[in-house]
Protein backbone atom coordinates (compact mmCIF):
# COMPACT_ATOMS: atom_id res chain seq x y z
CA UNK A 1 0.00 0.00 0.00
CA UNK A 2 1.80 3.48 -1.05
CA UNK A 3 1.71 5.63 1.76
CA UNK A 4 0.42 9.62 1.28
CA UNK A 5 4.11 10.75 0.80
CA UNK A 6 4.30 8.01 -1.95
CA UNK A 7 1.09 9.19 -3.33
CA UNK A 8 1.61 12.95 -3.70
CA UNK A 9 5.70 13.54 -3.82
CA UNK A 10 5.51 13.04 -7.79
CA UNK A 11 3.05 15.76 -7.58
CA UNK A 12 5.44 18.47 -5.42
CA UNK A 13 7.68 18.46 -8.38
CA UNK A 14 8.00 21.37 -10.79
CA UNK A 15 5.91 24.40 -11.28
CA UNK A 16 2.26 25.07 -9.18
CA UNK A 17 3.24 22.64 -6.67
CA UNK A 18 0.42 23.56 -4.59
CA UNK A 19 -2.03 23.10 -7.63
CA UNK A 20 -0.77 19.45 -8.47
CA UNK A 21 -0.47 18.40 -5.02
CA UNK A 22 -3.96 19.73 -4.41
CA UNK A 23 -5.14 17.40 -7.56
CA UNK A 24 -3.26 14.61 -6.84
CA UNK A 25 -4.86 14.29 -3.23
CA UNK A 26 -8.22 14.72 -4.78
CA UNK A 27 -7.70 12.25 -7.14
CA UNK A 28 -6.41 9.58 -4.84
CA UNK A 29 -9.94 10.06 -2.84
CA UNK A 30 -11.74 9.33 -5.82
CA UNK A 31 -9.83 6.68 -7.11
CA UNK A 32 -10.36 4.69 -3.10
CA UNK A 33 -6.65 4.86 -3.15
CA UNK A 34 -6.87 6.66 0.59
CA UNK A 35 -10.08 4.72 2.55
CA UNK A 36 -12.52 7.15 3.79
CA UNK A 37 -11.28 8.13 7.31
CA UNK A 38 -7.74 7.81 6.76
CA UNK A 39 -5.98 10.41 8.75
CA UNK A 40 -3.78 12.69 7.37
CA UNK A 41 -0.39 14.32 8.38
CA UNK A 42 -0.50 17.21 9.93
CA UNK A 43 0.05 20.26 7.58
CA UNK A 44 3.40 20.77 9.17
CA UNK A 45 4.57 17.28 8.88
CA UNK A 46 2.95 16.41 5.30
CA UNK A 47 4.68 19.92 4.31
CA UNK A 48 8.22 19.05 5.61
CA UNK A 49 7.54 15.48 3.98
CA UNK A 50 6.89 16.88 0.12
CA UNK A 51 9.09 20.03 0.54
CA UNK A 52 7.07 22.30 0.27
CA UNK A 53 5.54 25.21 2.23
CA UNK A 54 3.29 24.58 5.16
CA UNK A 55 1.01 27.35 3.93
CA UNK A 56 0.37 25.55 0.51
CA UNK A 57 -0.47 22.50 2.60
CA UNK A 58 -2.79 24.23 4.71
CA UNK A 59 -4.63 26.26 1.78
CA UNK A 60 -4.53 22.96 -0.33
CA UNK A 61 -6.57 20.68 2.81
CA UNK A 62 -9.07 23.68 3.49
CA UNK A 63 -10.32 23.54 -0.33
CA UNK A 64 -10.61 19.41 -0.33
CA UNK A 65 -12.36 20.24 2.98
CA UNK A 66 -14.89 22.83 1.56
CA UNK A 67 -14.80 20.58 -1.40
CA UNK A 68 -16.22 17.56 1.05
CA UNK A 69 -13.49 15.58 0.48
CA UNK A 70 -11.65 15.91 4.04
CA UNK A 71 -13.28 16.23 6.95
CA UNK A 72 -11.46 18.15 9.62
CA UNK A 73 -12.34 18.52 13.37
CA UNK A 74 -10.51 19.72 16.00
CA UNK A 75 -8.24 17.32 18.06
CA UNK A 76 -9.11 14.95 15.76
CA UNK A 77 -7.21 16.14 12.65
CA UNK A 78 -7.81 15.54 8.89
CA UNK A 79 -9.33 12.59 7.36
CA UNK A 80 -10.81 11.18 4.22
CA UNK A 81 -14.06 12.15 4.46
CA UNK A 82 -16.98 9.33 2.10
CA UNK A 83 -17.36 10.50 -0.99
CA UNK A 84 -20.05 8.77 -2.66
CA UNK A 85 -19.84 7.57 -6.37
CA UNK A 86 -15.90 7.44 -5.63
CA UNK A 87 -14.04 5.05 -8.29
CA UNK A 88 -13.22 1.66 -6.88
CA UNK A 89 -8.94 1.11 -6.69
CA UNK A 90 -7.75 -0.47 -9.56
CA UNK A 91 -5.15 -2.23 -7.42
CA UNK A 92 -7.72 -3.53 -4.94
CA UNK A 93 -10.58 -4.19 -7.08
CA UNK A 94 -9.65 -8.08 -6.99
CA UNK A 95 -9.98 -7.69 -3.35
CA UNK A 96 -12.52 -8.96 -1.07
CA UNK A 97 -15.09 -6.45 -0.09
CA UNK A 98 -15.27 -5.30 4.17
CA UNK A 99 -18.75 -7.63 5.29
CA UNK A 100 -20.36 -6.65 8.10
CA UNK A 101 -21.60 -8.85 10.87
CA UNK A 102 -23.81 -5.96 11.83
CA UNK A 103 -24.94 -3.80 9.44
CA UNK A 104 -26.60 -0.38 10.54
CA UNK A 105 -26.00 2.50 8.23
CA UNK A 106 -29.32 4.40 7.38
CA UNK A 107 -31.20 4.48 4.26
CA UNK A 108 -31.89 0.74 3.77
CA UNK A 109 -35.49 -0.56 3.96
CA UNK A 110 -36.10 -4.17 5.67
CA UNK A 111 -35.77 -5.94 2.18
CA UNK A 112 -36.79 -9.36 3.02
CA UNK A 113 -40.47 -7.47 3.25
CA UNK A 114 -40.42 -6.83 -0.24
CA UNK A 115 -44.05 -7.68 -1.28
CA UNK A 116 -43.23 -9.96 -4.22
CA UNK A 117 -45.89 -11.67 -4.70
CA UNK A 118 -48.24 -8.50 -4.80
CA UNK A 119 -45.65 -7.13 -6.89
CA UNK A 120 -45.57 -9.85 -9.37
CA UNK A 121 -49.10 -9.65 -9.45
CA UNK A 122 -49.04 -6.06 -10.75
CA UNK A 123 -46.07 -6.57 -12.83
CA UNK A 124 -48.66 -8.78 -14.74
CA UNK A 125 -51.51 -6.43 -14.62
CA UNK A 126 -49.82 -3.94 -15.84
CA UNK A 127 -48.52 -5.99 -19.19
CA UNK A 128 -52.01 -7.29 -19.61
CA UNK A 129 -53.21 -4.35 -19.85
CA UNK A 130 -51.14 -2.59 -21.73
CA UNK A 131 -51.79 -2.18 -25.35
CA UNK A 132 -49.35 -2.74 -28.28
CA UNK A 133 -48.86 0.98 -28.63
CA UNK A 134 -47.93 1.13 -25.21
CA UNK A 135 -44.88 -0.78 -25.72
CA UNK A 136 -43.57 2.25 -27.64
CA UNK A 137 -41.09 4.98 -26.20
CA UNK A 138 -43.25 6.29 -22.88
CA UNK A 139 -44.74 9.73 -21.85
CA UNK A 140 -41.01 11.52 -20.56
CA UNK A 141 -43.25 13.00 -17.47
CA UNK A 142 -43.84 9.64 -16.55
CA UNK A 143 -47.04 7.17 -17.17
CA UNK A 144 -50.64 8.99 -16.78
CA UNK A 145 -51.67 6.51 -14.50
CA UNK A 146 -49.23 6.20 -11.99
CA UNK A 147 -49.33 10.33 -11.95
CA UNK A 148 -53.22 10.13 -11.29
CA UNK A 149 -52.47 7.35 -8.70
CA UNK A 150 -49.67 9.72 -7.45
CA UNK A 151 -51.76 12.69 -7.28
CA UNK A 152 -54.56 11.02 -5.13
CA UNK A 153 -52.31 9.54 -2.92
CA UNK A 154 -50.44 12.67 -1.92
CA UNK A 155 -53.36 14.00 -1.00
CA UNK A 156 -54.65 11.49 0.91
CA UNK A 157 -51.27 10.84 3.02
CA UNK A 158 -49.37 14.08 2.70
CA UNK A 159 -52.10 16.40 2.92
CA UNK A 160 -50.76 17.35 -0.76
CA UNK A 161 -53.43 18.64 -3.39
CA UNK A 162 -51.82 18.58 -6.79
CA UNK A 163 -52.75 17.72 -10.40
CA UNK A 164 -51.49 14.68 -12.10
CA UNK A 165 -49.63 17.08 -14.95
CA UNK A 166 -47.76 18.84 -12.41
CA UNK A 167 -46.14 15.60 -11.52
CA UNK A 168 -42.91 14.30 -13.46
CA UNK A 169 -42.13 10.74 -12.81
CA UNK A 170 -38.23 10.14 -12.10
CA UNK A 171 -35.77 7.49 -11.55
CA UNK A 172 -35.45 7.76 -7.84
CA UNK A 173 -35.39 10.87 -5.93
CA UNK A 174 -31.60 11.12 -7.12
CA UNK A 175 -32.69 12.16 -10.51
CA UNK A 176 -35.44 14.07 -9.43
CA UNK A 177 -32.67 17.02 -7.82
CA UNK A 178 -30.44 16.61 -11.27
CA UNK A 179 -33.40 17.41 -13.16
CA UNK A 180 -33.47 20.24 -10.46
CA UNK A 181 -30.29 21.46 -10.80
CA UNK A 182 -29.81 21.15 -14.62
CA UNK A 183 -33.00 23.55 -14.50
CA UNK A 184 -31.49 26.18 -12.31
CA UNK A 185 -28.58 28.52 -13.10
CA UNK A 186 -25.03 27.94 -11.78
CA UNK A 187 -25.67 29.35 -8.24
CA UNK A 188 -25.13 28.64 -4.88
CA UNK A 189 -27.44 26.33 -3.24
CA UNK A 190 -28.21 26.10 0.78
CA UNK A 191 -28.02 22.55 2.37
CA UNK A 192 -29.03 21.62 5.98
CA UNK A 193 -26.26 20.80 8.09
CA UNK A 194 -25.28 18.11 8.57
CA UNK A 195 -27.00 16.57 5.71
CA UNK A 196 -26.64 13.75 3.08
CA UNK A 197 -23.21 14.14 1.58
CA UNK A 198 -24.43 12.29 -1.89
CA UNK A 199 -26.56 15.03 -2.05
CA UNK A 200 -24.13 17.90 -1.59
CA UNK A 201 -21.77 15.77 -4.22
CA UNK A 202 -24.26 15.33 -6.71
CA UNK A 203 -25.38 19.22 -6.43
CA UNK A 204 -21.58 20.05 -6.98
CA UNK A 205 -21.33 17.47 -9.62
CA UNK A 206 -24.59 19.27 -11.91
CA UNK A 207 -22.79 23.13 -11.16
CA UNK A 208 -24.39 23.82 -8.06
CA UNK A 209 -22.38 25.46 -4.92
CA UNK A 210 -23.33 23.88 -1.78
CA UNK A 211 -23.52 25.94 1.16
CA UNK A 212 -24.32 24.58 4.85
CA UNK A 213 -26.88 26.15 7.02
CA UNK A 214 -26.95 24.85 10.51
CA UNK A 215 -29.11 22.44 11.91
CA UNK A 216 -30.06 22.59 15.25
CA UNK A 217 -33.72 20.51 17.68
CA UNK A 218 -35.64 22.44 15.60
CA UNK A 219 -34.34 22.43 11.69
CA UNK A 220 -32.76 24.37 9.53
CA UNK A 221 -31.83 27.97 11.24
CA UNK A 222 -34.26 30.08 8.74
CA UNK A 223 -32.16 33.45 10.27
CA UNK A 224 -28.82 32.50 8.70
CA UNK A 225 -30.74 30.70 5.94
CA UNK A 226 -31.95 34.71 5.19
CA UNK A 227 -28.48 36.11 5.50
CA UNK A 228 -27.14 34.19 3.14
CA UNK A 229 -26.75 34.75 -0.65
CA UNK A 230 -28.47 31.45 -1.28
CA UNK A 231 -31.99 31.66 -3.26
CA UNK A 232 -32.26 28.00 -3.25
CA UNK A 233 -32.35 25.44 -0.39
CA UNK A 234 -32.76 21.94 -0.25
CA UNK A 235 -34.43 20.63 3.37
CA UNK A 236 -36.07 17.08 4.72
CA UNK A 237 -38.50 19.13 6.80
CA UNK A 238 -40.83 16.04 8.05
CA UNK A 239 -38.09 13.77 9.11
CA UNK A 240 -34.44 16.15 9.22
CA UNK A 241 -31.78 13.67 7.55
CA UNK A 242 -29.78 12.33 9.68
CA UNK A 243 -30.62 13.85 13.09
CA UNK A 244 -34.05 13.11 12.86
CA UNK A 245 -35.97 16.22 14.50
CA UNK A 246 -39.13 17.69 12.66
CA UNK A 247 -39.05 21.09 11.51
CA UNK A 248 -40.61 23.59 14.00
CA UNK A 249 -44.21 25.31 12.64
CA UNK A 250 -42.03 29.02 13.61
CA UNK A 251 -39.13 27.80 11.44
CA UNK A 252 -41.73 26.46 8.85
CA UNK A 253 -43.61 29.95 8.37
CA UNK A 254 -39.81 32.02 8.66
CA UNK A 255 -38.53 29.42 5.45
CA UNK A 256 -42.18 29.99 3.47
CA UNK A 257 -42.08 33.50 4.30
CA UNK A 258 -38.16 33.96 3.18
CA UNK A 259 -39.10 32.31 -0.55
CA UNK A 260 -42.22 34.51 -0.49
CA UNK A 261 -40.14 37.73 -0.04
CA UNK A 262 -37.12 36.81 -1.91
CA UNK A 263 -38.56 34.61 -4.50
CA UNK A 264 -36.59 31.93 -3.28
CA UNK A 265 -36.82 28.83 -3.99
CA UNK A 266 -37.83 25.32 -1.89
CA UNK A 267 -36.46 22.15 -2.46
CA UNK A 268 -38.48 19.09 0.00
CA UNK A 269 -37.03 16.03 -0.05
CA UNK A 270 -39.94 14.04 1.80
CA UNK A 271 -38.07 10.85 1.60
CA UNK A 272 -39.32 8.85 4.62
CA UNK A 273 -42.33 10.99 6.01
CA UNK A 274 -44.84 7.79 6.12
CA UNK A 275 -42.75 5.81 8.36
CA UNK A 276 -43.94 8.34 11.52
CA UNK A 277 -44.89 6.29 14.66
CA UNK A 278 -46.25 8.05 17.45
CA UNK A 279 -48.47 10.58 15.38
CA UNK A 280 -49.27 11.39 11.56
CA UNK A 281 -46.48 12.95 10.17
CA UNK A 282 -46.51 16.86 9.29
CA UNK A 283 -48.17 17.17 6.01
CA UNK A 284 -45.86 18.29 3.33
CA UNK A 285 -44.41 22.58 2.43
CA UNK A 286 -45.33 21.89 -0.82
CA UNK A 287 -49.33 22.59 -0.20
CA UNK A 288 -48.42 25.87 1.57
CA UNK A 289 -46.70 27.73 -1.25
CA UNK A 290 -46.97 25.80 -4.54
CA UNK A 291 -45.58 28.59 -6.16
CA UNK A 292 -42.11 28.28 -4.25
CA UNK A 293 -41.64 24.33 -3.54
CA UNK A 294 -40.65 21.65 -5.49
CA UNK A 295 -41.31 18.88 -3.88
CA UNK A 296 -39.62 15.14 -4.13
CA UNK A 297 -40.60 11.56 -3.02
CA UNK A 298 -39.95 7.92 -4.23
CA UNK A 299 -40.57 4.65 -3.17
CA UNK A 300 -36.89 3.46 -1.99
CA UNK A 301 -37.63 3.99 1.61
CA UNK A 302 -41.06 2.04 1.19
CA UNK A 303 -40.68 -0.51 -1.25
CA UNK A 304 -36.90 -0.80 -2.50
CA UNK A 305 -34.44 1.26 -3.81
CA UNK A 306 -33.93 -1.21 -6.46
CA UNK A 307 -37.30 -0.37 -8.23
CA UNK A 308 -35.90 3.49 -9.27
CA UNK A 309 -39.09 5.08 -9.08
CA UNK A 310 -39.41 8.60 -7.83
CA UNK A 311 -41.07 11.96 -8.27
CA UNK A 312 -40.77 15.38 -8.96
CA UNK A 313 -43.50 18.11 -8.15
CA UNK A 314 -41.64 21.62 -9.23
CA UNK A 315 -43.24 24.95 -9.23
CA UNK A 316 -45.50 25.46 -12.48
CA UNK A 317 -42.73 28.05 -13.68
CA UNK A 318 -40.01 25.25 -14.03
CA UNK A 319 -42.55 22.57 -14.91
CA UNK A 320 -41.52 22.54 -18.33
CA UNK A 321 -37.89 23.10 -18.23
CA UNK A 322 -37.62 20.11 -16.01
CA UNK A 323 -39.96 17.97 -18.37
CA UNK A 324 -36.96 19.38 -21.61
CA UNK A 325 -34.36 18.34 -19.25
CA UNK A 326 -35.57 14.93 -18.18
CA UNK A 327 -36.79 14.32 -21.82
CA UNK A 328 -33.54 14.96 -22.91
CA UNK A 329 -31.95 12.89 -20.38
CA UNK A 330 -33.28 9.42 -21.07
CA UNK A 331 -37.08 9.58 -23.04
CA UNK A 332 -38.87 8.88 -20.14
CA UNK A 333 -38.82 6.19 -17.35
CA UNK A 334 -39.64 2.54 -18.30
CA UNK A 335 -43.16 2.15 -18.30
CA UNK A 336 -44.23 -1.56 -17.17
CA UNK A 337 -42.57 -0.73 -13.32
CA UNK A 338 -44.71 2.66 -13.55
CA UNK A 339 -47.61 1.01 -14.46
CA UNK A 340 -47.20 -2.01 -11.79
CA UNK A 341 -46.95 1.01 -9.29
CA UNK A 342 -49.80 2.46 -10.07
CA UNK A 343 -51.85 -0.86 -10.18
CA UNK A 344 -50.16 -2.16 -6.58
CA UNK A 345 -51.87 1.94 -5.00
CA UNK A 346 -54.96 1.56 -6.80
CA UNK A 347 -56.05 -1.69 -5.17
CA UNK A 348 -54.80 -0.60 -1.57
CA UNK A 349 -51.43 -3.03 -1.94
CA UNK A 350 -49.03 0.04 -1.57
CA UNK A 351 -51.52 1.03 1.67
CA UNK A 352 -51.28 -2.49 3.25
CA UNK A 353 -47.25 -2.74 2.82
CA UNK A 354 -47.01 0.65 4.57
CA UNK A 355 -49.35 0.01 7.63
CA UNK A 356 -47.05 -3.53 7.81
CA UNK A 357 -43.56 -1.82 7.66
CA UNK A 358 -45.12 0.68 10.23
CA UNK A 359 -45.35 -2.06 12.75
CA UNK A 360 -42.14 -3.90 11.99
CA UNK A 361 -39.87 -0.76 12.14
CA UNK A 362 -41.42 0.67 15.36
CA UNK A 363 -40.91 -2.71 17.08
CA UNK A 364 -37.43 -2.70 15.43
CA UNK A 365 -36.86 1.17 17.12
CA UNK A 366 -38.35 -0.01 20.01
CA UNK A 367 -35.95 -2.88 20.43
CA UNK A 368 -32.77 -0.55 19.36
CA UNK A 369 -33.57 1.54 21.78
CA UNK A 370 -34.58 -0.48 24.64
CA UNK A 371 -31.17 -2.32 23.90
CA UNK A 372 -29.30 1.51 24.22
CA UNK A 373 -30.85 1.86 27.20
CA UNK A 374 -30.13 -0.65 29.23
CA UNK A 375 -26.52 -1.31 27.62
CA UNK A 376 -25.63 2.32 27.12
CA UNK A 377 -27.30 4.86 29.36
CA UNK A 378 -24.74 7.55 28.48
CA UNK A 379 -25.55 7.37 25.05
CA UNK A 380 -29.44 9.78 24.00
CA UNK A 381 -31.39 9.30 20.94
CA UNK A 382 -31.93 12.15 19.49
CA UNK A 383 -35.17 13.36 17.05
CA UNK A 384 -38.59 12.18 16.40
CA UNK A 385 -40.17 8.59 16.61
CA UNK A 386 -40.13 8.55 12.56
CA UNK A 387 -38.25 7.18 9.42
CA UNK A 388 -35.70 4.01 9.47
CA UNK A 389 -32.40 5.21 11.50
CA UNK A 390 -31.95 6.82 14.52
CA UNK A 391 -28.94 9.65 16.33
CA UNK A 392 -27.38 8.64 19.64
CA UNK A 393 -25.47 11.51 20.96
CA UNK A 394 -22.44 10.46 22.39
CA UNK A 395 -20.78 12.09 25.54
CA UNK A 396 -18.98 15.22 24.78
CA UNK A 397 -15.26 14.40 23.83
CA UNK A 398 -15.87 11.61 21.97
CA UNK A 399 -14.45 11.33 19.00
CA UNK A 400 -16.85 9.38 16.73
CA UNK A 401 -15.03 8.74 13.41
CA UNK A 402 -12.27 7.03 15.86
CA UNK A 403 -15.02 5.16 17.24
CA UNK A 404 -16.93 4.33 13.82
CA UNK A 405 -13.42 2.82 12.77
CA UNK A 406 -13.50 0.90 16.46
CA UNK A 407 -16.74 -0.48 15.90
CA UNK A 408 -15.51 -1.42 12.16
CA UNK A 409 -12.91 -3.51 13.44
CA UNK A 410 -15.44 -5.47 15.69
CA UNK A 411 -17.62 -6.33 12.09
CA UNK A 412 -20.31 -3.23 13.17
CA UNK A 413 -20.82 -0.70 10.65
CA UNK A 414 -22.16 1.94 12.74
CA UNK A 415 -21.82 5.73 10.67
CA UNK A 416 -19.87 8.74 12.48
CA UNK A 417 -22.33 11.84 12.65
CA UNK A 418 -19.72 13.98 12.24
CA UNK A 419 -19.30 12.55 8.85
CA UNK A 420 -22.31 14.24 7.70
CA UNK A 421 -21.39 17.41 8.31
CA UNK A 422 -19.96 20.42 6.33
CA UNK A 423 -18.46 21.93 9.21
CA UNK A 424 -16.70 21.10 11.99
CA UNK A 425 -19.63 21.66 14.73
CA UNK A 426 -22.17 20.28 16.23
CA UNK A 427 -22.25 16.96 18.83
CA UNK A 428 -20.08 13.63 18.26
CA UNK A 429 -23.04 10.73 17.41
CA UNK A 430 -23.68 7.70 15.34
CA UNK A 431 -26.21 7.06 12.93
CA UNK A 432 -28.16 3.98 13.41
CA UNK A 433 -30.22 2.46 10.82
CA UNK A 434 -32.56 -0.13 12.30
CA UNK A 435 -35.31 -0.67 9.61
CA UNK A 436 -33.00 -3.88 7.74
CA UNK A 437 -32.85 -5.77 10.83
CA UNK A 438 -35.16 -7.75 13.21
CA UNK A 439 -34.93 -7.00 17.39
CA UNK A 440 -32.89 -10.01 18.16
CA UNK A 441 -30.17 -8.86 15.87
CA UNK A 442 -30.32 -4.94 16.74
CA UNK A 443 -30.07 -6.30 20.35
CA UNK A 444 -26.94 -8.42 19.88
CA UNK A 445 -25.55 -5.28 17.82
CA UNK A 446 -25.61 -3.28 20.73
CA UNK A 447 -23.95 -5.91 22.50
CA UNK A 448 -21.17 -5.70 20.41
CA UNK A 449 -20.91 -2.37 20.57
CA UNK A 450 -21.33 -1.56 24.14
CA UNK A 451 -18.27 -4.58 24.27
CA UNK A 452 -16.09 -3.20 21.23
CA UNK A 453 -16.62 0.42 22.38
Amino acid sequence: METIRELLLPAATGGRRGRSVEAALRDAIRTGRLAVGTRLPSSRDLARQLGVARGTVTALYEQLTAEGYLLSKHGSGTRVAPIDGAAPNPRVSAAKKPTWEFDLRPGLPALSAFPRAEWLAAEREALNATPDLGLGYPDPTGHPALRAELAAYLGRVRALPTNPDDIVITSGAAEALSLLADALPDQRIAVEDPSHHGQANLLRDHGLAPVGIPVDDKGINADALSTSDCSVVLVTAAHQFPLGVALHPERRRQLLSWAAETGGLILEDDYDAEHRYDRPALGAMRALAPDHVAYIGSVSKVLAPALRIGWLIPPRRLRDAVARVKEMHDLGCPPLPQAALAHLIATGGYDRHLRRTRRLYRARRDALIDALTQRLPQWQPVGIAAGLHLVVRLPDGTDDVRLQEKLAAAGVHAPALSTYSHTSSGYPGLVLGYAALPPDRLRAAVERIASAG
